[in-house]
């Protein structure tokens, strides 16, 4: 499987693309950040962004994107541009025909570094060993990416299961009532 990570962000949208499948070794193939000018117009930084990961997805082709899901935080300019570039790379990928999944930074950080509380240091430096890197991928938006990756490898094939369950589940036809509860009442 070759995900393509997105943390994405305004003036630095972390990019990472990693192979692998759960349970082996997993092998980094490119790591990196697009950024954009903080005093550019907003309509020109989104184009910019969209042009970086146009790029990524050209010269890795991954099967699945993985994006940091936004969460509320006390900034609203923050969350508003996070937000903004997390479309840009939903867009991109769906203009391919790529699939999409939404990963809490919590859920990365579990799956990465075994608590949903870990900082960016642990982090980085759990995404250093899993990737065999000589040293941590920088800046810090980078080694986010690449985490977002490594944790879709990691739970897809366990949510692609539940989803087939929940789907089989919907389709079956509800259950007959039970004819010894007539005249019951819970």
């Amino acid at each position: 499987m070759r995900v393509l990570g997105v943390d994405p962000g305004l003036t630095r949208c972390g990019v990472g693309v990693v192979e692998g499948v759960p349970g082996r070794p997993l092998t980094m193939l490119g790591v990196g950040v697009v950024r954009t000018p903080a005093d550019a117009e907003l309509g020109h930084r989104l184009v910019a962004v969209e042009q970086g990961i146009e790029e990524w997805l050209d010269a890795h082709r991954p099967e699945y994107v993985a994006v940091e899901r936004v969460f509320s935080q006390h900034n609203v300019r923050t969350v508003m541009g996070t937000a903004q570039a997390s479309a840009v790379a939903m867009l991109c990928a769906a203009r391919r025909g790529i699939p999409v999944a939404l990963h809490t930074p919590s859920e990365v950080k579990a799956a990465v570094t075994g608590s949903g509380r870990a900082d960016k240091a642990q982090v980085g430096a759990m995404v250093t060993r899993l990737l065999r890197l000589a040293a941590p991928p920088k800046p810090a938006d980078a080694a986010d990416a690449l985490a977002l990756a490594i944790c879709h490898i990691w739970r897809a094939p366990a949510q692609n299961r539940l989803q087939r369950a929940a789907a089989q589940h919907a389709g079956r036809a509800p259950l007959a009532p039970n004819p010894a509860s007539k005249g019951r009442t819970a």
